[in-house]
């Protein structure tokens, strides 16, 4: 199995370090939020698209599941990761603002970045299974949420851009 199936986010990474990503996210997530005006955060960019609200919503849920997915790889023998379905967790994001997103997602990730630092290397090869895209280890997971936050920074830079 390649790495673009386990991490699909990979191509984003394009040989940044995950930890370095990981670190810097909140804030760029911070100065792409100040830039771009109140109305245009809350309205998308195009049909079927997410607004820059939606998205920061959207990474502030993604980083309680992998808040969740790395305790839990941590803490069970051969864990299998629960998917989620992203547009059915989105629909109450109208309702939220992005500033409480933003806030939640830096919260979070700190919190997260204290237990990555704490489990590599030593537990960086710790086998999970993940239902879609087969085995990966703890690596993978942080590989993939450094991705997944290039991937939506690099949405915000547009919408901050246009």
């Amino acid at each position: 199995m390649s790495a673009a199936t386990l991490n699909p986010y990979a191509v984003f990474l394009n040989g940044q370090e995950p930890m370095s990503v990981l670190d810097t996210t909140a804030g760029r997530l911070q100065f792409l939020a100040q830039a771009i005006d109140d109305e245009k955060i809350t309205t998308a960019p195009a049909p079927g698209k997410w607004s820059a609200r939606d998205i920061l919503c959207h990474l502030a849920d993604c980083e309680l599941v992998f808040a969740f997915r790395l305790r839990q790889t941590l803490a069970e023998d051969q864990h299998v990761i629960q998917p989620f379905d992203q547009d059915k967790w989105a629909v109450p994001y109208e309702h939220f603002s992005a500033p409480a997103a933003l806030a939640v997602f830096t919260a979070l990730r700190r919190w997260n970045l204290l237990l990555i630092e704490a489990a590599l290397p030593s537990q960086a090869a710790k086998p999970v299974t993940h239902p879609e895209r087969g085995p990966m280890t703890f690596a993978t997971i942080v590989e993939t949420m450094a991705g997944h936050d290039l991937n939506h920074l690099e949405q915000l830079e547009r919408i901050a851009a246009a």
